[in-house]
């Protein structure tokens, strides 16, 4: 499994279609976790600001029908994430039929993630 972060009212925004966030456009794939450990850290690192609810996608990489590729953060994976991590980027859109759990992050008084529920 991998994980994608995403606000609420982006992933319900077209529930009919496979899920493209703006990454896709702008990037070229859609970016992903390989873990909840460093979903986490990366919640922390660059989405403390998000509208909330902030989800947590759990999708089957086996069940996309874009290609995943696991490549290293760029320029550096953010703080806490070991040097060498491999982060998983989908080549296109994210089947709705690939997510297999929906989570949301939950946060401490100092809005801090603290965990996926």
């Amino acid at each position: 499994m991998i994980y994608h972060v995403v606000p609420l009212a982006d992933w319900d925004a077209d529930p009919g279609r496979p899920y493209a966030p703006a990454s896709l456009a702008e990037d070229g794939f859609v970016h992903c976790s390989p873990d909840e450990e460093t979903t986490l850290i990366v919640v922390d690192a660059f989405y403390r600001g998000a509208p909330r609810p902030l989800l947590v996608l759990v999708i089957d990489e086996e069940r996309l029908t874009a290609r995943c590729v696991w490549e290293a953060a760029e320029p550096a994976p953010p703080p806490g994430v070991p040097e060498g991590t491999l982060f998983p980027h989908v080549f296109g859109p994210v089947d709705r039929e690939a997510v297999r759990r929906v989570l949301e992050v939950g946060w401490d008084e100092a809005g801090r993630a603290t965990g996926l529920s």
